[in-house]
């Protein structure tokens, strides 16, 4: 009984447990209430606490930095890609996430080719994110992602990059991309012209610091649009490879090289010496060869001029194919003497031989005929003194007096006439004779064929800036062109080929005056001549050969020899055999 007794017999502390138990239970209850009531509070904070505590807790772990759009690609005219999109990498880390900073920087020296001890203070910093290495090539940046698959902290940002696949190849048309994703943006060539349609939407862009952060979404911006151009690959690298040989072979100290279609303006291949390869454009000590001499220099162009001065006196009626005239060598006019080049007097010429034995006197004689009036207004419609508008960056107007210039002289009128005193750019001189190639209508020089924007295509119309001479007198002009070919200059006759053209041998002005054996040579042509469909300019700097039939020329002669080939075009018999059969030639131009 006594031991019953003790087992129903409750301790002081049991039952001081037994009566605080339910307290402790309550305050354990009303505890994870405030707790599960601040939790479901925090997850529904009003907008504008959220967004300030977000703030505050991405202030350390994001950066903004400026997105680019893919730029447009370009492509010739047959869909060979010019200028395309590639990546280069900027380096970087959290050093709070590096755990082993020493072993990192060892690692991430030899990769990016720095100071071991420079990459581990950068590593050891209070900084929340540190830039290490920008920019970085693909494949410095595909190592590093390797890296990353085993060390933690470490951050790739892809740095969008302009690249040239075909190298200097059309360096000048295309020009270059350059500056960083805050600034990255086309100069010079179509990539300057056309910049705002190549470019897409720039725009800010926060990016997390923390490598291991899920991606965020990025919009996709819009992208630029790709241009299609004129050129053809073919030609381009043709006559870039002739150019070489041609400086090589002359001692020029520079040259140009211009292939158009008469018909539409389209040029198919530009191309100067020296050139740059847009791809390390940043290598490039003198920036002045970023300048497309095709374009933005100017020079006299010689006898060449010749062929306008009496295709204008033809229209004017001022002369006619029979005029005559007595050359005696030498004409005065405003108080200088003219003389032809080889310092002779060829007796009674007639018009053609003007051009044929490339006779100053006669045409300084022909351009007092027509007088300075309608000598100059006629320059003027030819396009002389003005740009042509070509979609290509930096174009020069020439240089181009008048009688309205304080510094004109009456002399300039004969001088003028055989292209000394007239300064033009090479695409000037090509368009003036494209235009008489097409009839006596000068159509607008262009590069860019086609802006497709997405499933939009924008196809460039050829558009006609003027008729400078009738039909008839480009006829006329042109038939004059072959019988010079023909009779005077064999280093351009291309076989099976009726081949119009001219040459120019200018002397090179300076402060002091022209200097002395030093010239530049030059040579268009056009071909078929009854139906051109290619202008060609050929145009050297300093040659040792000083003449343009001698140096200009023959290159004129290899370049038509392939381009009847890349363009098939058939020699003329074969061409008019099967148009007087009622079939039509084929053209791969457009």
């Amino acid at each position: 009984m006594q031991r019953q007794a003790a087992n129903n017999t409750t301790s002081p502390q049991q039952e001081m447990l037994r009566q605080r138990l339910p307290v402790v239970i309550v305050v354990l209850l009303i505890i994870s209430t405030i707790l599960i009531l601040r939790l479901f509070t925090f997850q529904w904070l009003p907008p504008e606490v959220a967004r300030d505590f977000q703030l505050r807790r991405d202030a350390n772990y994001q950066r903004t930095i400026r997105v680019t759009s893919e730029r447009g690609i370009i492509y010739d005219r047959n869909g060979e890609p010019l200028a395309v999109n590639t990546f280069q990498y900027g380096i970087g880390a959290s050093p709070n996430l590096i755990s082993n900073p020493r072993d990192v920087a060892t690692q991430l020296a030899a990769l990016l080719n720095r100071s071991e001890l420079e990459i581990y203070h950068q590593l050891t910093s209070e900084a929340s994110w540190v830039s290490i290495a920008r920019p970085v090539s693909a494949e410095v940046g595909q190592e590093v992602a390797r890296l990353q698959q085993t060390v933690r902290g470490i951050t790739r940002e892809p740095i969008p990059r302009r690249f040239y696949p075909q190298g200097t190849l059309a360096a000048h048309i295309l020009g270059f991309v350059a500056g960083d994703p805050q600034d990255y943006r086309g100069y010079n060539g179509v990539e300057g012209y056309y910049q705002q349609q190549l470019a897409g939407r720039v725009r800010n862009q926060d990016v997390s610091t923390i490598p291991f952060d899920l991606p965020q979404d990025i919009p996709e911006s819009d992208r630029g649009s790709d241009l299609v151009l004129t050129l053809d690959r073919d030609i381009q690298f043709l006559i870039e490879t002739e150019l070489q040989l041609a400086i090589t072979q002359t001692g020029a100290t520079g040259g140009t090289i211009i292939v158009m279609d008469p018909r539409n303006g389209d040029i198919l291949a530009m191309a100067s010496y020296p050139s740059f390869d847009p791809n390390t454009y940043f290598e490039v000590t003198d920036e002045t060869v970023f300048r497309n001499p095709a374009i933005s220099e100017v020079y006299e162009p010689g006898s060449v001029m010749k062929v306008v001065t009496v295709a204008s006196a033809l229209e004017l009626g001022v002369i006619t194919p029979d005029w005559t005239y007595n050359d005696q060598g030498f004409i005065d006019i405003g108080g200088i003497r003219i003389e032809n080049a080889e310092r002779r007097a060829y007796g009674v010429v007639d018009t053609a031989q003007v051009l044929v034995n490339s006779l100053n006197v006669g045409a300084a004689t022909i351009a007092q005929e027509m007088g300075w009036e309608d000598f100059y207004r006629m320059l003027a419609r030819f396009g002389f003194g003005q740009p042509t508008r070509v979609d290509l960056q930096g174009e020069e107007a020439g240089i181009l007096k008048t009688p309205y210039d304080d510094d004109w002289s009456e002399s300039d009128l004969g001088t003028n006439s055989f292209g000394q005193g007239i300064s033009v750019t090479p695409l000037q001189m090509i368009t003036a004779f494209a235009a008489i190639a097409n009839d006596g209508l000068m159509m607008q020089p262009r590069v860019v064929y086609q802006i497709v924007d997405g499933s939009d295509v924008y196809t460039t119309q050829p558009t006609a800036l003027t008729r400078v001479v009738s039909k008839r007198t480009a006829d006329i002009v042109t038939e004059m062109m072959v019988r010079t070919v023909n009779e005077s200059l064999e280093n351009a006759q291309l076989p099976g080929y009726a081949v119009a053209g001219k040459t120019g041998t200018a002397e090179i002005s300076s402060p002091l005056g022209y200097e002395r054996d030093a010239s530049i040579a030059s040579f268009i042509g056009f071909l078929p001549a009854d139906a051109p469909q290619v202008v060609v300019l050929v145009k050297l700097d300093r040659p040792t050969g000083y003449w343009g039939s001698v140096v200009a020329a023959p290159v004129f002669r290899r370049i038509a020899e392939r381009l009847v080939i890349l363009m098939e075009i058939p020699p003329d018999d074969v061409r008019l055999a099967i148009q007087s059969q009622g079939g039509v030639v084929e053209e791969v131009n457009r």
